[in-house]
C-alpha cells in the first residue's frame, strides 16, 4: 500500500482510488513533473491535491476562482483537524498579513489562494519564506482565452514560478476542448506537456432534449414520473422562484436557490435537499459547485446554457453515484433566439465599458496613478442607478475590465464575523484580573473557539448568544467594547460584493481594449452558442457522441439510450417489421432465391441479411432443396 493509499484511507475512508488518480498524484508529487489532469464532473479532483499535500511536509498553495469553494474546503479540511487558510478578496489587510504569517511558519497544510491576490506584492514578498510541496490550479480552464470562463488574473500563476522554480504545478479542469487543453500548458508554462486524460463519457447519463412551447407542462411530467432527487436548472433569479411554487403547487417538494439569498438561507436550503427534506431544487448556475449529492436522480435544464462546458458541467451533477440518471434539456425557437441576442448584450461597445471604469474611479475617488490593491464594497444596482447605467451593461462591462486587468468584481461574497486576540496569554489573563465585568465573557470565548491567539476565527453571534442565554446585542456590545480596548480584532460580517483594483488608475488617453479581449472573445462565444444550437437541433446523432467530440473524443459509439438513439432504435424496428411483412408477403405469392427477394424488397443489403438470418433461426421462413426460401 503507498503513501498515497494510506493517507486516503485515514482522512476519507476509502480503499482505493479512482482510475487515474494516482497516476495524477505520482506525476506532480513524486516525479515533480507540471501536470494536467482532466476528470469529469464528479470525478474527485480535490482529493488529487488534498493527497499528496497531506502526504508530503510542506503546504500547498490551491488556486481556485470561487470564493465559496474555498471557504467550503477550508471548512472541511478544518472539520478534519487539517490546519487550512484561505486569502480572497474582502479580508482585511490585518487578516491577510496573519495568515501569511502563519503560512511562512508551518502553521497550515493548505493554502487557498484567489487568482487576484497571488499577484500583490504582499503575497509574492511572503510567498518566497513559506515551505512549499505543490502549486495545485483548480478549474484550470479558466487561464485559456479559449476557455468559457476566462479570467485574467489566472494569468498571474505562472509570473510566481519565477520565485518557486522547483514547485511543480498540478492543474485541474473538469471541462476542457483540445485547444484549451494545450493553452493551459502554454499559460502555466509547463515545462513539457503532459496531461492525464479520463473519457468524460458518462454511460450512466441519459441525455434528452425536448422541443416545447409548454416547458412547465414538460416539467412537472418530468418530475412526476422520474422517482427521486433533482435539480432544475434556469437564467434567472426571479423564475427559479416561479418555477418552486409552481412544483409545490402541485404538491411536489422543491425550493428555490440562486445567489442574491441570504447566506444563512442557502446552508439551509441546500441541507434540506443533500438530507433529502427538499426533492428538487430550482436554481441559476450559482447552485452546484462544490456541493456532493451523489444520488441526483435528473438534472433539467428549462433555459438554453450559453456553453456545453457550461452545460455539461451542471448536467454531469446527476448520477454520480454511478445509477442511470437524466439530464433532460427544454427548449423552443424563442431560446434559441434569446441566446443570439445574448451575443450583443455581453459584448457593450467600447466606449461604454470605457465610461463604466471613469464612473467606477470616480465613485471611490481614485486619482490617476492610484488605487492598486484597494478593496472597496460594490454595490452594483446602486451604482447603476447613480449614474443612470443599463444594470447588465455594467455588469458586462465589468467582465472586459477583469478581461484587460484593470479590475475584479466579486459577486459572490460572503464574509463570517471573525475574531482575534491581539495579546498574548499573559496580558489577558492581566487585563481580566483588571477588568473583571469582561472577565466571563473572555472566558467564554476560549472555552468555546479555538486558535483565537494564532488565527482569526469565524463566529456566529447569534449561535453565541444562545449558547450563552442571552440576546444577540449583548454579544455584539461586549466585542465591540474588546475591539475598542484593543484586547481583540472583531470583523462583522459582510455581504457586500467587492471591487478590486488590479492595477492604478490610467490616463484616458492609455485606456484600450485589446483585440483579443473583445473581437476574439466575440467571436470565441459565438461559436460556443452555436454549438449548443447544434446540440439541440441534431437530430440524427447520439447526444453523448456530440458532447464528447465538442470535448475531442472522437472515438467514442453511440450511447443507446439518448432520445436520438432510442428513436433510431424505434425507426429501426418498425422498418424491421414493415421488411420482414413484405418479405412473407412475396414468399406467400411463391419461393424465391435470396438474391430475387433482396432485390424486390429494395432493401439495404446489411439490413436484409441480418433479418433473413433471425427469420430462419426463429423457423419463420427455410431454404428448400433447390436454395429457394419460402414460408416454413
Amino acid at each position: 500500500m503507498s503513501i498515497y493509499t494510506d493517507v486516503l484511507k485515514e482522512y476519507w475512508g476509502y480503499p482505493a482510488f479512482r482510475p487515474l488518480q494516482e497516476d495524477i498524484i505520482v506525476s506532480a508529487a513524486d516525479k515533480k513533473q507540471d501536470t494536467l489532469g482532466l476528470l469529469p464532473t464528479g470525478g474527485g479532483k480535490s482529493i488529487i491535491f488534498q493527497v499528496p499535500g497531506l502526504a508530503h511536509e510542506g503546504l500547498c498553495i490551491v488556486v481556485s476562482p470561487l470564493i465559496a469553494l474555498m471557504k467550503d474546503q477550508v471548512e472541511n479540511l478544518k472539520k478534519q483537524n487539517i490546519k487550512s487558510a484561505a486569502i480572497y478578496t474582502g479580508m482585511s489587510r490585518q487578516e491577510i498579513d496573519l495568515v501569511l504569517e502563519n503560512a511562512v511558519n508551518g502553521e497550515y497544510k493548505f493554502l487557498y489562494v484567489s487568482p487576484e491576490r497571488l499577484g500583490t506584492q504582499l503575497f509574492i514578498e511572503r510567498v518566497q519564506s513559506m515551505k512549499i510541496n505543490l502549486i495545485a490550479v483548480d478549474e484550470a480552464h479558466c487561464i485559456s482565452q479559449w476557455g468559457y470562463d476566462f479570467r485574467p488574473s489566472y494569468l498571474k500563476i505562472s509570473e510566481i514560478r519565477q520565485y518557486l522554480p522547483k514547485i511543480p504545478i498540478l492543474a485541474l479542469t473538469a471541462t476542457a476542448t483540445p485547444l484549451v487543453v494545450d493553452d493551459i500548458q502554454d499559460k502555466l508554462e509547463f515545462k513539457k506537456h503532459n496531461v492525464f486524460r479520463k473519457s468524460f463519457e458518462r454511460k450512466n447519463l441519459i441525455y434528452i432534449v425536448r422541443k416545447t412551447e409548454d416547458k412547465f407542462g414538460q416539467l412537472l411530467k418530468l418530475v412526476q414520473n422520474i422517482p427521486g432527487t433533482g435539480v432544475v436548472y434556469v437564467r434567472s433569479r426571479k423564475l427559479t422562484e416561479k418555477v418552486a411554487e409552481f412544483l409545490k403547487s402541485h404538491g411536489i417538494s422543491a425550493d428555490f436557490y440562486h445567489a442574491g439569498i441570504e447566506p444563512k438561507e442557502k446552508d439551509r436550503k441546500q441541507d434540506d435537499w443533500k438530507q433529502d427534506r427538499t426533492r428538487i431544487i430550482v436554481s441559476t448556475n450559482a447552485f452546484g459547485m462544490g456541493i456532493d449529492k451523489p444520488d441526483v436522480r435528473f438534472v433539467i435544464h428549462i433555459d438554453l446554457a450559453d456553453s456545453l462546458e457550461a452545460y455539461f458541467q451542471e448536467a454531469g451533477r446527476g448520477g454520480r453515484d454511478l445509477n442511470d440518471a437524466y439530464a433532460f434539456l427544454l427548449y423552443n425557437d424563442e431560446d434559441v433566439k434569446n441566446l443570439f441576442d445574448n451575443i450583443e448584450k455581453s459584448f457593450p461597445p467600447k466606449e461604454k465599458i470605457f465610461a463604466v471604469y471613469e464612473a467606477i474611479c470616480n465613485y471611490f475617488r481614485i486619482p490617476e496613478n492610484n488605487g492598486k490593491d484597494r478593496d472597496f464594497e460594490f454595490v452594483l444596482s446602486k451604482f447603476s442607478e447613480n449614474y443612470n447605467f443599463n444594470a447588465l451593461e455594467v455588469y458586462n462591462s465589468l467582465k472586459f475590465l477583469q478581461r484587460e486587468g484593470y479590475l475584479e468584481y466579486t459577486d459572490e461574497l460572503f464574509v463570517r464575523s471573525k475574531i482575534h486576540i491581539l495579546l498574548d496569554r499573559t496580558e489577558l489573563y492581566k487585563f481580566q484580573i483588571e477588568n473583571p465585568k469582561f472577565d466571563g465573557f473572555i472566558k467564554f470565548l476560549l472555552r468555546n473557539f479555538t486558535g483565537l491567539f494564532s488565527e482569526y476565527v469565524q463566529i456566529d453571534e447569534y449561535q453565541m448568544a444562545k449558547m450563552a442565554k442571552t440576546e444577540p446585542q449583548v454579544i455584539y456590545l461586549h466585542l465591540e467594547k474588546l475591539a475598542k480596548l484593543g484586547i481583540i480584532d472583531y470583523l462583522p460580517k459582510k455581504t457586500t460584493p467587492y471591487i478590486t483594483f488590479l492595477e492604478d488608475r490610467i490616463n484616458p488617453k492609455s485606456f484600450r481594449i485589446s483585440k483579443d479581449n473583445y473581437d476574439f472573445l466575440k467571436e470565441n462565444y459565438k461559436k460556443r452558442v452555436e454549438a449548443v444550437i447544434n446540440y439541440v437541433r441534431t437530430e440524427d446523432k447520439c447526444r453523448s457522441r456530440l458532447l464528447l467530440e465538442y470535448f475531442g473524443e472522437f472515438d467514442s459509439k453511440n450511447c443507446g439510450r439518448c432520445d436520438v438513439c432510442h428513436n433510431r432504435q424505434k425507426g429501426d424496428a418498425e422498418h424491421q417489421k414493415e421488411l420482414k411483412d413484405l418479405i412473407l408477403d412475396l414468399l406467400s405469392v411463391k419461393p424465391m432465391t435470396v438474391k430475387e427477394l433482396l432485390e424486390k424488397s429494395k432493401a439495404k443489403e446489411d439490413v436484409f441479411n441480418n433479418l433473413i438470418r433471425n427469420m430462419l433461426d426463429n423457423n419463420e421462413i427455410k431454404l428448400d432443396e433447390q436454395r429457394n426460401l419460402r414460408i416454413f
